[in-house]
């Protein structure tokens, strides 16, 4: 049995993704990993076709939508105890040696507890999943300016490494995690239903004393939005409920104070999306 098998447990949190579910699991196998939880968050019995050939997969069905970071940790409480956890989504295909890439890091990095790959979209370019945790100023003008000018400086500051190449936190879609720091901070706050909930969990553990940080040359695919495509405004709304929410737990000193001021400008963004949004 190699390295990765003996290392690593993978939960995957399925919510309607069908065919992208049997490649990412098929992703996994090609990467050695062989402890594989799938955690059903849609309609019970949405997930099982996907799962024929992987006998050996455990399934969680919990009956109702847990939300990401909520059915990850009930992954994670049905997996085999191993060094590292590593989370996906069902529509991401793991490159192959990506995993053994992460985990070797991990095992020469020991400050670092959460290590992230490059995440590509399906045409190959690369979807901005390393990022700095925004300060006042930079989120606010994120907020009001991605929504009309995707690329403006401000929203590129926000989803980049820093000059010296370091991150604060990536994105939860595909990430390798210390099992032992995973469950000193309790897993995901469960209070964050979908979105944000990455950045959170990268915040405890950086509160911690731990390091984040990213791996160029492990490389995954992501179809990004694939689950929450089935209900796109209720997305929306989670988003920026989530951001909101991470603010408040998050500031404190003047920026605390300023905490009504970013419930407001998140406000604001959100009527703007909506109204800007595509009709369905």
């Amino acid at each position: 049995m190699n390295d990765v098998a003996l290392d690593v447990s993978a939960v995957v949190v399925d919510y309607h993704a069908g065919d992208a579910l049997t490649g990412c699991l098929a992703s996994l196998r090609t990467n050695g990993v062989i402890d594989i939880v799938v955690v059903e968050n849609g309609e019970r019995g949405s997930t099982p076709p996907a799962l024929v050939g992987h006998d050996d997969v455990v399934l969680v069905e919990p009956g109702l939508n847990l939300g990401y970071g909520r059915g990850v940790n009930r992954g994670a409480a049905a997996a085999t105890y191993r060094r590292y956890l590593l989370v996906s989504n069902p529509d991401v295909v793991i490159h192959p040696g990506a995993v053994s890439a992460l985990t070797a890091f991990l095992d020469t990095h020991p400050n670092v507890a959460v290590v992230g790959p490059q995440i590509q979209r399906p045409d190959g370019s690369i979807y901005p999943s390393q990022r700095v945790f925004p300060n006042f100023w930079l989120a606010g003008a994120h907020a009001l300016l991605a929504p009309l000018w995707a690329n403006n400086p401000a929203t590129r500051a926000y989803r980049s490494a820093r000059a010296d190449g370091t991150v604060d936190w990536v994105s939860g879609a595909c990430f390798l995690i210390r099992r032992d720091v995973f469950e000193s901070i309790g897993g995901f706050d469960e209070r964050y239903f979908m979105f944000a909930e990455d950045m959170a969990l990268c915040w405890q553990v950086r509160e911690h004393g731990h390091a984040v940080a990213a791996v160029h040359d492990a490389a995954v695919t992501h179809i990004e939005g694939l689950s929450r495509q089935r209900d796109s405004r209720a997305m929306i709304i989670a988003h920026h409920v989530s951001a909101l929410r991470f603010e408040w737990q998050t500031a404190s000193g003047l920026r605390r104070l300023l905490a009504p001021l970013a419930t407001l400008v998140l406000g604001l963004r959100l009527g703007l999306v909506l109204l800007t949004r595509p009709k369905s």
